[in-house]
């Protein structure tokens, strides 16, 4: 690999020079590149050399840039079966975020202080979860990249947006009262769901991909098997934790055993089937019946636009919306096995989370002095059937 210095005249008749590297890559293949300063041919060459001898240097000429790049990021990921969902985030990040920014730069053009500029520049203009998503996208893209010889290096492998403390809020579960207005003025169709879902901390996802094989009313117990995505697709748990076992109050089975006389029956054995016996969808279920719902418990705020600003309808009058989100019900579950002292392993198996960090994290200043029965976190959520 040999650095040498070139010298001409430009057409006003200035001279010119720069210093060129000139090698051969691991196929053999002569290369040359061209920089303005020695220091940064010299910083080229070596890592040239060590990219070549490990197999794995991709020349400007060979490289993709990053539009492309995401293309392929996004076929690997559809190939790999990846939810519709996930696919679905990967192209947003990807169009709204990373090829406007660099999609027709060369993959090898591509640097570290470039990702580290640009994340400042995310910091400024998106919310850090945002940030975070965003650079970990252009990451997996380079990863991928390299993985497939298009790329010797992932310049944004190092650069990160850590959480700031005082950004990670603290979860209030809902009020004991509210919970109790909900499941009041919830319909004969509607408690079974809004029971389950607040005593077992099921998602979303999990409740509506319920089978009534995965319930044992009998042992009094429900199982994680399956899953809805967003457009009522069925397929399994995200993780491994995810698929798990919760014990259930007697009330509960109860009220789940009058429900599967009434239940419409499901070729796919739902619990809480769609009106024509498919998985509801997460929108639907939002809007025709939990928003609803708590509009009409009393549990109401008025709804925002994007500016923030309360929404009205055509006589001026404010646009309600319920007060919780649907995941607070599972917030609500975990904060009752906790009052009732669940050791902290179970708490995490329960909650289906993969490690107990992320419980820790989420529900660590709810916890409290552990050690008791886990009996006792059944009871936790009896008095919400009073």
């Amino acid at each position: 690999m040999a650095i040498r210095k070139r010298q001409w005249n430009a057409p006003d008749g200035t001279p010119k020079q720069a210093w060129l590297v000139d090698y051969r890559d691991q196929a053999g293949k002569r290369r040359s590149k061209q920089f303005a300063r020695k220091k940064e041919a010299e910083a080229y060459a070596d890592q040239a050399r060590q990219e070549v001898r490990q197999g794995r240097h991709t020349h400007d000429r060979d490289s993709v840039n990053v539009a492309i790049a995401a293309d392929m990021w996004i076929s690997a990921g559809e190939a790999e079966g990846l939810e519709r969902s996930t696919l679905k985030r990967y192209r947003e990040l990807a169009r709204v975020h990373i090829v406007p920014k660099f999609g027709a730069l060369k993959l090898s053009a591509l640097t570290a202080a470039q990702v580290q500029e640009w994340r400042q520049e995310l910091l400024l203009s998106q919310s850090r979860s945002m940030a975070s998503k965003i650079i970990r996208a252009l990451s997996a893209i380079l990863s991928n990249a390299m993985s497939i010889g298009a790329i010797a290096q992932n310049v944004a492998a190092g650069v990160k947006v850590g959480r700031l403390k005082r950004e990670a809020e603290k979860i209030v579960p809902p009020d004991r009262s509210d919970l109790k207005k909900l499941i009041k003025a919830a319909s004969d169709t509607e408690r079974p769901f809004i029971l389950t879902a607040i005593t077992t901390g099921l998602r979303s996802s999990e409740l509506r991909g319920l089978r009534w094989q995965d319930i044992d009313l009998d042992g009094a117990t429900v199982t994680v098997c399956q899953r809805a995505d967003q457009w009522g697709e069925i397929g399994p748990p995200k993780s491994e934790a995810g698929r798990r076992t919760i014990p259930i109050a007697p009330e509960l089975v109860t009220e789940l055993r009058k429900w599967k006389l009434r239940c419409k029956p499901s070729t796919l054995d739902l619990a809480f089937p769609s009106a024509t016996g498919t998985p509801l969808r997460h929108n639907n279920l939002l809007r025709r019946m939990y928003f609803p719902l708590q509009v009409r418990a009393g549990l109401a705020v008025p709804k925002l636009d994007k500016a923030g600003k309360p929404q009205v309808d055509g006589e001026g009058e404010p646009i309600l919306t319920g007060k919780y989100s649907f995941h607070a019900l599972r917030h609500a579950a975990a904060s009752s096995w906790i009052e009732s002292r669940i050791d902290l392993k179970r708490l995490q198996v329960w909650i289906g989370h993969e490690n107990i960090q992320l419980t820790l994290d989420t529900y660590g200043h709810l916890l409290a002095d552990q050690e008791r029965d886990a009996e006792l976190a059944l009871q936790a959520s009896r008095d919400l059937f009073g």
